[in-house]
């Protein structure tokens, strides 16, 4: 999920309704999370001891309202329902699953899969998933603490010793459960950056060494890398890597034939859907393929309709699947405890929101524990999954269209229409609102606007040179041939300059999280800013948009 979600966070923990237990997009920012290491001990309910060792699934909640009439009426009102959501927002094409009990009650696709070519969705359609991987990864977790191989209180460095951050203390003591819920005390999708300029995964994971921290244990902020770290703990733990892992525990097992780790294998899928944006006039194209193999655990994942339903099965029946145990009984109760306070109550009628590990954990109005996570591609993908394992029902939500709410809405109509026969608010008009704020510039100066009256630059030659940054890697200014450019990432990425204002100069950020232009500012000694000497060289350059922890500094070398 990309950054630019943090900025709607805040108004949906303000909210005390129900379904937005769910958070509009997963958790909310900031809070004391918990104090305890990993996950504590399993659960060891005498109930559950009790229940015979050859069931398939346990008995369901005796204060169940939802019958299997009342999902059979719904479901019959969801072609309806996804051809207005649609309509409204422009996406192409969705996918619904409907799980009730231990059955697939619905399993449909939606609109086109890709605009140019116009071939429709179906509920074979493969589609990416963006951060509903992480429920997915902690399941895959949650099977290996089952089997012995690691706990969710292990430090990752029991099984991943290089790993470090930026307090040796944290860098001893940080779990894999730490990780997957958010409160190692890593900044706000540390890493994200880094993975849009091309660096890969081990290079990413080492460099978070170099983060601030926040308290550990006692701050929520969402990492993607933070989790995919914890993921890679896990596969050296059982002794592979985190793609062989997940076949062997879950997709293979599970009879998920068209879920893989791999956007390789993604890439491979005839019957895939293709990423959606809005262009500048606001018109749906087909967009840039995403590659999240960097962080794959966290977001990496594709799927279909159909093998979401087995996913989904497996958690509403306590890790069973066809009389198989995917999941030792009680692990996904752990998976589902709070872990962190993602949304504190904003007032005292309004409830707080949680974070289990991988997953968002809240109690709905009706009185029942509520499981939700939302995924979102700025460059072409929305999802969303609500559980409410106390009525047996489940629901995913697969969209291939940049995140404005279509997801999160189809996912609290077809709950609402289970559970309460019928829809109880526009939820559109309320995610699509919330879901405007994530395209507004994401840095404290607006560089999209124009300065009325600039001040001049200096001499090209002033700004010329190599600058070194221990965390982004080095930045090269060089003269293109329509003037500045620079160069930046493993890659080389090359970015022209436009002059801004005196010293500062604008380009566009590469990758899922870029939101338009932003600037970089080069300093000089004891310069005025008002375009000094011809002579004066640049000693540094800050580019806001990666400054966010104080790491966005370059020197002049």
């Amino acid at each position: 999920m990309p950054k630019a979600l943090r900025r709607i966070r805040a108004a949906a923990c303000s909210t005390a309704t129900a379904a937005l237990l769910a958070a509009l997009l997963l958790a909310c920012s900031g809070g004391s999370g918990s104090t305890s290491g990993g996950g504590g001990p399993a659960e060891d309910s005498s109930e559950g001891n009790a229940q015979s060792a050859d069931r398939d699934r346990p008995p369901g909640d005796p204060l169940a309202t939802v019958t299997e009439q009342d999902v059979r009426d719904a479901v019959e009102q969801i072609p309806d329902e996804v051809a207005e959501v649609l309509e409204r927002s422009g996406v192409p094409g969705a996918s619904i699953t409907v799980v009730h009990g231990d059955e697939v009650v619905y399993a449909r696709g939606f609109g086109v899969r890709d605009l140019d070519s116009g071939e429709p969705v179906d509920e074979e359609t493969v589609f990416q998933l963006a951060s509903l991987s992480k429920p997915i990864s902690a399941t895959v977790v949650s099977a290996l603490v089952g089997r012995g191989e690691l706990d969710w209180s292990d430090p990752v460095v029991e099984h991943t010793p290089g790993f470090e951050l930026s307090d040796p203390m944290v860098s001893e003591r940080v779990s894999v459960g730490d990780l997957f819920s958010h409160r190692s005390g890593l900044p706000d999708h540390a890493g994200d950056l880094l993975e849009d300029l091309g660096f890969d995964r081990e290079e990413i994971l080492a460099r978070l060494s170099m983060q601030p921290l926040a308290g550990f244990r006692d701050s929520y902020a969402y990492t993607n890398f933070g989790l995919t770290e914890a993921a890679v703990a896990a596969a050296a733990a059982a002794g592979g890597t985190w793609e062989e892992l997940t076949e062997s525990v879950l997709f293979e097992p599970a009879g998920m034939e068209h879920t893989t780790d791999s956007f390789e294998e993604f890439l491979s899928e005839p019957n895939r859907a293709s990423p959606h944006v809005r262009d500048a006039e606001g018109n749906w194209v087909v967009g840039e393929q995403r590659d999240p193999s960097a962080q794959s655990p966290a977001g990496g994942v594709s799927s279909n309709a159909e093998d979401l339903g087995a996913w989904l099965r497996i958690q509403l029946a306590d890790g069973a699947l066809d009389g198989e145990q995917i999941v030792a009984e009680g692990e996904l109760t752990r998976m589902r405890t709070p872990q962190a306070l993602s949304g504190p109550p904003s007032s005292p009628s309004a409830r707080s929101s949680f974070y289990g590990f991988g997953l968002g954990v809240g109690d709905r109005d009706d009185g029942f524990v509520g499981l939700s996570h939302s995924g979102a591609f700025l460059m072409g993908a929305a999802t969303a999954v609500g559980i409410v394992p106390g009525q047996d029902l489940a629901v995913a939500v697969i969209t291939n269209g940049q995140p404005v709410g279509a997801a999160e809405t189809l996912r609290e109509v077809v709950l609402d229409l289970a559970i309460h026969g019928e829809v109880t608010r526009n939820w559109w008009e309320l995610y699509s609102q919330r879901f405007e704020g994530m395209y507004e510039p994401s840095t404290p100066t607006d560089w999209g606007a124009p300065v009325e009256q600039p001040a001049p630059a200096r001499a090209d030659t002033a700004y010329l040179g190599t600058y070194s940054n221990d965390y982004y890697g080095p930045l090269e200014v060089r003269q293109g041939a329509s003037g500045l450019e620079m160069v930046l990432g493993p890659e080389s990425m090359v970015f022209p300059l436009t002059h801004h204002d005196g010293d500062s100069f604008l380009f566009t950020p590469p990758g899922e999280n870029s939101l338009g232009p932003t600037g970089i500012t080069f300093g000089f000694e004891g310069a005025s800013g008002d375009g000094g000497s011809s002579g004066d060289v640049a000693v540094a350059a800050t580019v806001e948009y990666y400054d966010e922890t104080g790491l966005g500094t370059w020197v002049h070398t």
